[in-house]
């Protein structure tokens, strides 16, 4: 059964003064095939996240390894520490701004990312950008998945004698264990997840300060055991013109931009539970730039007092949280820094790379897949990604699969600002977003607009990968992909609206 009278289920919506959104019964959307429970708008009688909630959130989505290692990949390449840290900063800067413009919907309507997306791409169209978020989640989900195995392998290798040795064997150049140690950390993944959305709200209002605080106390410990920073903090660097530092320093920061720019999409899967529009904004605006700059810096740090206390450790040793703390002699210290590491790329890895693809799976098909069902296929294409690959080069991932993929993303947010911000003026029919004849159905469920502006956007971003001559694109990937689809879908809109003035929006 659906509903196809638009008329009706707009009379449904109830407008707070706060200016929330929600509906009087979701009976009226119910029955379409566009429904299930987990992509339903949130009751405003439900949205309880506070500004301590999303700083939580931020604070453990970025205590992370990737993180601890952006900077390690930028000073690599020649960039000195500061350079490297403030690269960081501006990246996150930068990166917020989509961020914020994208959570808006989700706090004032109670919708999650793909359900906003069926606005501008169509209520079948919006698969498009969700699998395109998906995907990339899919790959994360698998990287952070082997992260978080390595932590436990060390951490089981701390307390338990021989555990390295317990099982015979390897397979792709890795210890039975390891994959032992992968697969136990993968499963505490999906299980979570099939604890609900509630579970990770109280995981991470736990780990966001316990992770701040032992991180803490390991940069404290190992510098008082090394009596001082070391000397990676006093390099000058390569690049002493901005003209020499600029060919770094553009991909580096698009890059930056491209390790949030799933979230800048996704947000809404979050802030449809937020308070108030000024809670959620403020806690973000606090934590992201702050407790990404901050881990970074702190990644800096421990390796180069590591230095000192290991001169013959090869630097992409030392540079590894994970193989660093594995060469420490106190095993108390081990097991509590490999704990805190897992700990902090499990909270990391559900909400930055479970939720989102788990709600985009359920958009695709939803009367087959929920919430839950959807992390689930998220933990095997994780699987299938390989992700043990990304990690061999220690900066490989920050100019391939950072940059690559930003252009994509940057695409898609080009398209949802302009339709919500530019277009419609924050304005949305809830009901309609429910309906497959309501006013986002467009072309058979398609916006054809959005698809055409996506891929010029695409391929304005990824040209460069393929022309030398153009790769000044490619280093500018995110704000190629945003403001190319961005312009485009705005002009392709115009268009339409002034020849069918009557379907304008």
């Amino acid at each position: 059964m659906d509903i196809s009278s638009s008329e009706q289920a707009s009379t449904a919506m109830i407008v707070h003064d706060d200016g929330r959104v929600e509906l009087r019964d979701v009976g009226c959307i119910s029955g379409s095939s566009l429904y299930n429970h987990d992509l339903a708008p949130v009751a405003v009688a439900d949205r309880s996240w506070s500004t301590y909630n999303y700083a939580a959130l931020w604070v453990s989505m970025s205590a992370c390894i990737p993180t601890y290692m952006l900077a390690s990949g930028l000073m690599a390449s020649g960039m000195n520490w500061w350079q490297a840290v403030g690269t960081i900063l501006l990246g996150n800067i930068i990166v917020l701004i989509p961020i914020l413009l994208n959570s808006h919907p989700g706090t004032k309507y109670g919708i999650p990312f793909p359900v906003f997306a069926r606005a501008s791409y169509g209520t079948l169209g919006s698969n498009l950008p969700a699998l395109m978020r998906a995907v990339v989640a899919c790959g994360w989900f698998g990287i952070q998945s082997w992260i978080g195995g390595s932590a436990l392998n060390t951490f089981f290798a701390s307390l338990i004698p021989g555990w390295s040795t317990m099982l015979s064997g390897s397979f792709g150049g890795h210890p039975a264990t390891q994959w032992l140690s992968f697969l136990i950390f993968w499963t505490l993944n999906i299980l979570i997840i099939y604890k609900g959305i509630n579970m990770l709200k109280k995981v991470q209002a736990f780990c966001a300060p316990f992770i701040l605080v032992m991180m803490t106390l390991l940069l404290i410990w190992i510098v008082s055991k090394a009596q001082g920073f070391g000397h990676v903090i006093s390099e000058p660097g390569k690049f002493n013109t901005i003209s020499s530092f600029l060919p770094l320093f553009i991909p580096s920061l698009t890059a930056i931009i491209g390790f949030w720019a799933t979230l800048s999409l996704n947000m809404p899967d979050f802030t449809r539970f937020g308070h108030s529009q000024r809670e959620q904004t403020i806690g973000q605006v606090i934590a992201l730039p702050t407790a990404m700059t901050i881990f970074s810096a702190m990644g800096v740090f421990i390796t180069s007092a590591a230095m000192i206390l290991y001169p013959n450790v090869p630097m992409s040793t030392l540079w590894d949280p994970v193989k660093l703390i594995g060469l420490f002699d106190n095993t108390a210290i081990i097991a509590i820094s490999m704990f805190t590491v897992a700990l902090a790329t499990l909270t990391v890895n559900i909400a930055a790379n479970v939720v989102s693809p788990a709600n985009d799976f359920a958009n695709a098909f939803p009367r087959w897949i929920n919430f839950k069902t959807g992390g689930l296929v998220t933990g095997v294409f994780g699987l299938l990604m390989q992700p043990w690959r990304f990690l061999d080069d220690p900066n490989g991932y920050i100019f391939q699969w950072l940059l690559g993929y930003s252009g994509g993303l940057g695409s898609i947010a080009g398209v949802l600002i302009c339709d919500y911000w530019l277009l419609r003026h924050r304005k949305l029919e809830l009901a309609d977003l429910y309906l497959h004849q309501g006013q986002y159905r467009y072309t058979n469920g398609w916006n054809w607009n959005a698809v055409i502006a996506t891929i010029l956007g695409c391929l304005a971003a990824w040209v460069g990968a393929l022309s030398p001559s153009l790769r000044i694109f490619y280093d500018y990937a995110w704000f190629v992909g945003l403001f190319v689809s961005g312009a485009v879908y705005y002009a392709l809109m115009a268009k339409d609206a002034a020849e069918n003035p009557a379907t304008s929006l």
